[in-house]
Order: structure tokens, then sequence, then C-alpha cells
């Protein structure tokens, strides 16, 4: 990190948003993937380092049976992407995790892979939970067609055409992933075995590499299954067409509980976000050539916007502001933003907060940030957080400094009233069939008894009031002895002390909690796009859109 870039660290303070108002649930679900995304990291990464990339073996027939395998050859280590193609009937395709069968099934193999190795994933991958993997692989993943778009796509390739851009458009994507393990699920290597590798320190590095070999893989066959079907006359997809093409994902409510889980490492995820336009603000003016990269991303986010679709009437009405904000934002920038002003950037911030909706905000930030990497992008090396380090509880702490703490911290889970059903409908429990994070209706499911403790607010509240009765100078280990049952939110208060953006600042239990909030949330900082609810817990996203392909990465990475 250079000098200047710490003087402005140290400057930013006072500009970065408060965790009252950035970790709610209205905000969090409005939030924008931007260029600290994971997979833009993991990109970056992949272009700074001159990784190569090939594809040793394609073994698929005129069905698209059969398997293929991708590499990506880094500096140090290799990773092979394994990928088996199946032919699914029609009836057999699901995005449920229910599922039994998919179109395609994956494994990220740690090191460049054996015929044995191929012989052990091709008798386990296809069964997917079903299966067993071992250390040997980092992920575990499958994926559908989107019918309509693939089959098109086969079609007018086949007879020598490129296929309507508007009908990819409107799907975006070839195939979607209803699944990507890893982190030791199904016998996958931990996260412990690879978090020391530079290329995987970040988060969610393995699976964001997996979904981009996989996206490798659907253009690819596609341009296969074509090839079989018109043989000299088949076309190859355009390049131009190709870049357009992400890939898609259906996910529910497994993501929600992770953020809840993992205070730490939510608050290095939304800290690096906030410091970067902290950063952005702080800059005494705006370049010209700045000026030209974010009027550039704008019309690419106007684009986006235009093309972004959904049912959901929750996402039509934020997608309705949307359009109407960046229409807006481009009015002023044309003709009210005085970018040669001192601190034009600040302004521009300054006016988005009366001028726009909280969508509006949140894509801003995303587009003020995008032309300034030389300034942000070091933050992407502070995402990764090593969470045994705050595991230890300091039992030395005062009771009153804790009583402090969470006045300030659940100010409001602390003044909610439990005892009205509202405020308690909602419990988050594991299913038995598949060990999935589920949420069920308190009062008109069984089960509660069997809820995880992810309702942080009410127990927050309940600590709060059983501290109450301790002398404020007591150590809190003391408070302990007596009541070893507040052990886990003692421990997430004392984490929050030290990292203000760990806890969402909301009731997650309430009858108005929408689980799509954390998953838009979560996704963002994925870097998925279009995001579209099917319900209040399941939506559907494309990752990828628009970047590039492993032969292209060379080309100018963002």
């Amino acid at each position: 990190m250079s000098t200047s870039v710490h003087t402005r660290v140290a400057d930013t303070t006072l500009l970065r948003r408060s965790p009252a108002e950035v970790m709610r649930l209205t905000r969090m679900g409005c939030s924008h993937p931007t260029r600290l995304s994971f997979l833009r990291c993991l990109l970056r990464r992949m272009q700074d380092e001159h990784w190569r990339f090939d594809r040793p073996v394609w073994n698929l027939d005129h069905k698209g049976v059969g398997h293929a395998v991708y590499r990506a050859i880094g500096p140090v280590r290799t990773y092979s992407l394994v990928a088996f193609g199946h032919d699914l009937p029609d009836e057999q395709r699901s995005d449920r995790v229910i599922a039994t069968a998919w179109d395609a099934t994956f494994a990220l193999f740690d090191g460049t892979r054996a015929p044995s190795d191929v012989s052990r994933l091709a008798a386990n991958v296809p069964l997917q939970e079903a299966g067993r993997i071992t250390a040997s692989e980092l992920t575990l993943s499958r994926a559908n067609q989107s019918v309509r778009v693939f089959s098109h796509v086969v079609d007018s390739l086949a007879q020598g055409r490129q296929p309507n851009q508007r009908e990819l458009d409107s799907v975006g994507y070839l195939m979607r992933t209803t699944a990507v393990y890893g982190s030791g699920k199904f016998g996958a290597a931990d996260r412990a075995r690879i978090c020391e590798r530079p290329e995987l320190r970040a988060p969610f590095q393995a699976e964001m590499l997996t979904v981009w070999l996989i996206r490798a893989f659907t253009v690819d066959l596609v341009e296969h299954l074509a090839q079989a079907r018109g043989g000299t006359t088949a076309a190859k997809l355009d390049r131009s067409l190709r870049r357009r093409l992400g890939v898609g994902n259906a996910t529910g409510l497994g993501m929600a509980p992770f953020l809840i889980r993992h205070p730490a490492l939510l608050n290095n995820w939304v800290m690096a976000r906030e410091e970067a336009l902290a950063r952005v603000r702080a800059l005494p003016g705006a370049g010209r050539r700045e000026c030209a990269h974010f009027e550039a991303a704008l019309e690419r986010a106007r684009e986006n916007a235009a093309l972004w679709s959904s049912a959901h009437p929750i996402q039509v009405a934020k997608l309705h502001s949307l359009r109407a904000d960046l229409a807006r934002l481009s009015g002023y920038i044309a003709d009210g933003w005085d970018r040669r002003a001192a601190n034009a950037w600040d302004a521009l911030w300054r006016w988005a907060n009366v001028q726009l909706s909280t969508e509006g905000q949140e894509q801003l930030l995303a587009l003020v940030i995008e032309p300034h990497g030389a300034l942000v992008d070091d933050l992407a090396e502070s995402m990764h957080v090593d969470e045994d380090a705050s595991f230890t509880i300091d039992g030395s702490m005062a009771v009153g400094t804790i009583r402090n703490c969470m006045a300030e911290i659940y100010d409001t889970p602390l003044r909610l009233d439990y005892a009205q059903p509202e405020n308690t409908a909602r419990f988050w429990y594991v299913s038995e069939d598949k060990l999935e994070p589920r949420l069920g209706e308190r009062f008109e499911e069984a089960g509660a008894e069997r809820e995880q403790p992810l309702d942080i607010g009410r127990q927050a509240q309940s600590l709060h009031e059983a501290l109450k009765h301790w002398d404020v100078h007591a150590p809190i280990a003391a408070f302990l002895l007596a009541h070893p049952e507040f052990r886990y939110m003692i421990r997430r208060v004392q984490i929050a002390r030290t990292h203000p953006y760990a806890e969402i600042r909301d009731n997650l239990i309430s009858a108005d909690m929408l689980p799509i909030d954390l998953l838009r949330c979560k996704l963002a900082f994925f870097g998925a796009t279009r995001f579209d609810p099917r319900s209040d817990r399941w939506v559907r996203i494309s990752l990828f859109q628009g970047a590039p392909f492993p032969d292209e990465l060379a080309d100018s990475v963002e």
C-alpha cells in the first residue's frame, strides 16, 4: 500500500457510512456488485499473474453425454474442472434442492487429474449429495439448461447463423447452477486446507473459479451439439454475443444464515466496500479519465437495468426506482454536477442521498468506485478473516462495557416487544432431508423446538435484561460462570465492539423480515447481477455476464 493511500485511509473515518444506516435489511436488499466483488477479484488476480487455461479432455457424444476437463494453470498451482454431461429428460429437470438428476455436474479438482481420479469422480459427482468426493476436490456443483435459450442457440448455430440477441438477453445464460458446494461439504477440502493459498485466500474464490469455468463449458457444449447436428454448416457463437452470457444460479434460504453466522467476515466485506466509497469521497477532485470511466459505467448500468426483469412485485418496484434514478443521475451528470469543483465526488454522493432512492444510492456506490481501481483494489486483501482469532471471550471485560456496547449495537432489537407475535413470527431450522437452512412460521408450523440460534435481537434483549442485575464493574467472566447460556451472545458483542459492521440491525425473526434481502446482499458481494426473486425465499441471478472467457483473459479486466 502506498503512502498516499495510507494518508487517504487515515482521513476517511468520518466519511464512512454508519452501521446504523448500512446494516439495515432494507438497504442490504438493494446491494449491487462492485469492483470488489469476489468474481472481479478472481479475474484481476488471474490476469495479473498471467494464468493459462486449456481443455485437455473433451469426450462428449452427439447428445452431450460424457466428460470434459478444463485446467486453470497458475504460477504455483493448477486447478482442474471436471465436467460431466448427462442426457436429462425434460420431466426430470428441476431447480429445487431435492432434485436427483441434472444436465451437467462438476467438481473442481486440486491439481491435474489422473485417469483414476476421473473414474472415481464419474462414480460420485453425478450423484451430488448421494455421492462422496474427497479432499482432492474443492467444490461440487451441478447445472441445468435454460431450455428455451439453450435450444435456440444450438438450433441457430447448427443452421450456420447466430442466435437472436434479444433472445439471449431475455435470460442471459445457457445453464444455471443450483448449487456450488465447497468448504468441506460432502467430503470436499475444508476451508482450512486452502485458506493460506494467496489465490484462494479471498472469500469464495474456489467457487467463483468453478462457475467461471462452467461458463466456458456451457458455450463449448452448445457449439459441440450444433456441430454434431449441423456438420460443416454449423457456426461458432459470435464473441460479442458470447460475452453477453453468464452462468445462471438458482439459490434459496441455504445462503441466508451465512451472513448471520459469520459476523467478523460480514464486517470485513462491508468495511472494504464502505472504505472504498469513503476513499473516493475524500478525493480532492475528479480526474478527466475517471469521469469518462464513470460515465461509461453509468451507461452500462442503464443498459443492465433496462434488460433486468422480474415478476416479483418487490423487485418490480425496485427496478422502477432504479431506472428512474439512473435517468435522473444521467441528467444531473450532464447538466448539474460540477466535476471541476473541489471534492466533486463527495458532492455527487451528497446530492444522491437527497435525490435518489436507496436502490439508486447503492447503484451509485458501485459506479463511483468503478473508475478508481488504483485507489481501492488493495481493499480486496482485507475481505478474508481468521475467525478463530475472535472466538476467545475476554472474561476481564466489565459488565458495564458490555451493556454500553449493546445499547449502541442492538439499539433497535432491544426496543422490541418480543411478546408480540409479529416480532417472533418466524424461526430458522435445518431440514432433516437435505440438512439445509429453512424458515418456519412459528404459529402455523411445528418444529420451533429445533430453532437455530439466529434470533440475534431476541437473544441480545435477554442478555441485556440479565445484565441489569449485575454490578457494572464485575468482570463478564463472573456473569458467565452463573449464566453460561449467554456465551454465544457475549462473544458476538465482543466481536461487534471491534467490527462495526458485524451485526444486522434488524429483527431476523419478525413477520415482515424478507430473506431475499439477506440473499441479495451476499450475492452482490459474489458479483451477481439480474437479481430476480421467485418468492421471498429463493432467487435467480447471473454470474460473470460481460466478463472475459479463458481465451480472452489477456484483454483488459477492470
